[in-house]
């Protein structure tokens, strides 16, 4: 974080925020012992320096329909920088598609895939191998959501 030292007031702003992004800034300096002011100016540095880098809400999947979570497990064997940009663009265009890492081990990529049900999920496999070669492509369906969307331990 280049320029931004996060001392504990920091923290206390970011704590907040994720249990509640859309806190008042007055609600919000009086959760975290600021004035206004202050307050705001903490939280446009913090904005200023991408630490927040935005503020969304949080959706129940289940009454929106989206009651099925996949986890995708993907190797290939390219490792070209073209390839690479080929399947970037080609996941991030898959709306189903909600979180993408580039993972150490026996796989080479992961994907959180979240839809309907199963046919929904079918349709985002062949999507999802219609455009790249892969060398496999491992599913698996999760049972229940224990915990999702924490927030990060800071």
């Amino acid at each position: 974080m280049k320029g931004k030292e996060v001392d504990q007031i920091d923290r206390r702003i970011l704590r907040a925020l994720q249990r509640d992004a859309g806190l008042s800034q007055r609600d919000l300096a009086e959760k975290v012992g600021l004035s206004q002011n202050a307050c705001w100016r903490r939280l446009r540095a913090l904005e200023d320096h991408g630490i927040i880098r935005g503020r969304t809400l949080q959706l129940d999947r289940g009454k929106l329909g989206l009651g099925l979570v996949v986890f995708v497990l993907v190797k290939t064997r390219h490792h070209s920088a073209a390839w690479l940009q080929t399947f970037r663009q080609h996941v991030s265009g898959i709306p189903e598609v909600v979180d993408f890492f580039r993972i150490g081990g026996d796989y080479d990529y992961m994907l959180r895939i979240v839809t309907t049900d199963m046919a929904s999920y079918d349709s985002v496999y062949q999507r999802l191998i219609q455009k790249v070669e892969l060398e496999s492509v491992t599913s698996y369906f999760a049972m229940e959501a224990i915990e999702e969307r924490r927030p990060l331990p800071i």
